[in-house]
C-alpha cells in the first residue's frame, strides 16, 4: 500500500511545509509516494525533532538504519529509535546498534551484567573492567558530542573523543567523529589516520569512505577521492552527498558524461534544497556548452580555468 503526501500530512498531523523543511534538511528524501516503512521513518523524525535532537544526528542515524535494513529487511518491524540523554540509541531486536556506523553492539547494560553474575570469581574482574571501560567510553563520546554542539574549543573536543577511543578501540563511530573534527581543523594526516582506523573496524562504513573522499578531494588527490566516493555509493546507493561530490569532481576532471550522470542521480534524491538549486545550475552550465547525442554528451566548447 502507498500513501500520498496529503495522506502523510493527515496521518502524522503535520503541515506540508514541515515535510518540505525535512526534505530541505535532507533528513528524508522527496518521494512521489510513501510506503509504510517511510511512515515509520517520518514518525521517528517527528519524535526526535520534538525531543530537540540535532538534525545532523538524526540524518546520520537514519542513514545507518537504512543501510542495515537494506541488508536485513526482516528487521524492519523490530526496531526502536529513542533518545537517551544527549545520544540517540537504536535497538534492533535484542541488540543495540551504533547510530553512526550501523554496527550492532553488545548490550553491556544488560546481557554483559547478567553474564558477569554467572562467571566464576576468577573471571569477574576482567569482565567488570571491560564493562567499566565501555561505560566510561560512552561518557566521553557523549561529552565530545556536547562540546561540538556548544562550540567548545577544538582541543577540548579532540581530547574527549581521544579518551573515548582509548577506552573503546572497537567503536568505528568514535574514530569517524574524531577524524571529522581533525579534518575541520585542517589536520589532514591525523584525520586520515582516524578514518582508516574506522574502516579497519568496519570496512563497510559508508560515512568513513565518504569522509576519506572529502579529505583526498581537499588534497587534490582525485584518484583516491573517486575510489572512496564510489565505495560509499556501492555501500549506500542512495547516498545523495556522494553523488553531489562525485558530480563536482568529475566536472573538474572534464569527465562530462559522468558528471551529468551524478548530477541527475543527486536531483532524483534531493530536488528541493539549496544544494539542489546549485546542482541544477551546474547541470545547466554543462548543457549550455554540450551537444547531447542520445545519452552521451560531447563537449563543443568549454573555457578552461
Amino acid at each position: 500500500m502507498s500513501y500520498t503526501r496529503k495522506d502523510v500530512c493527515r496521518l502524522l498531523k503535520i503541515p506540508g511545509r514541515q515535510l518540505r523543511s525535512w526534505e530541505r534538511q535532507q533528513l528524508i528524501p522527496e518521494l512521489p509516494s510513501y510506503r509504510f516503512r517511510d511512515l515509520l521513518t517520518l514518525k521517528t523524525v517527528l519524535r526526535l525533532r520534538g525531543e530537540s535532537v540535532h538534525p545532523h544526528v538524526i540524518k546520520q542515524t537514519l542513514r545507518a538504519l537504512h543501510d542495515r535494513l537494506e541488508k536485513e529487511p526482516h528487521l524492519s518491524e523490530d526496531i526502536r529509535v529513542y533518545r537517551d540523554g544527549r545520544r540517540v540509541r537504536v535497538q534492533v531486536g535484542k541488540q543495540k546498534m551504533d547510530p553512526l556506523s550501523g554496527q550492532l553492539e553488545f548490550d553491556f547494560a544488560a546481557e554483559e551484567i547478567n553474564k558477569l553474575l554467572q562467571l566464576p570469581a576468577s573471571q569477574k574482574n576482567d569482565v567488570a573492567e571491560r564493562l567499566r571501560k565501555k561505560i566510561e567510553a560512552d561518557h566521553w563520546f557523549e561529552r565530545g558530542l556536547e562540546l561540538e554542539q556548544t562550540g567548545a574549543p577544538y582541543e577540548d573536543i579532540i581530547s574527549a573523543y581521544k579518551k573515548s577511543a582509548e577506552l573503546d578501540p572497537t567503536s568505528a563511530g568514535t574514530f569517524v567523529n574524531l577524524g571529522t573534527v581533525l579534518f575541520n581543523g585542517h589536520a589532514w594526516r591525523e584525520a586520515e589516520e582516524q578514518y582508516k582506523k574506522a574502516l579497519e573496524i568496519d570496512p563497510n562504513y559508508a560515512l568513513a569512505h565518504f569522509n576519506l573522499g572529502n579529505l583526498y578531494d581537499e588534497q587534490s588527490d582525485a584518484e583516491s577521492a573517486l575510489q572512496h566516493y564510489q565505495e560509499a555509493l556501492r555501500l549506500h546507493p542512495s547516498y545523495a552527498d556522494a553523488h553531489y561530490n562525485l558530480a563536482l569532481l568529475y566536472q573538474a576532471l572534464r569527465d562530462i558524461m559522468s558528471a551529468v550522470r551524478h548530477w541527475r542521480a543527486y536531483l532524483k534524491l534531493d530536488s528541493t534544497s539549496t544544494w539542489a538549486q546549485i546542482a541544477r545550475r551546474e547541470l545547466a552550465k554543462i548543457e549550455a556548452v554540450t551537444v547531447v547525442t542520445g545519452n552521451r554528451p560531447h563537449i563543443v566548447k568549454t573555457d578552461r580555468d
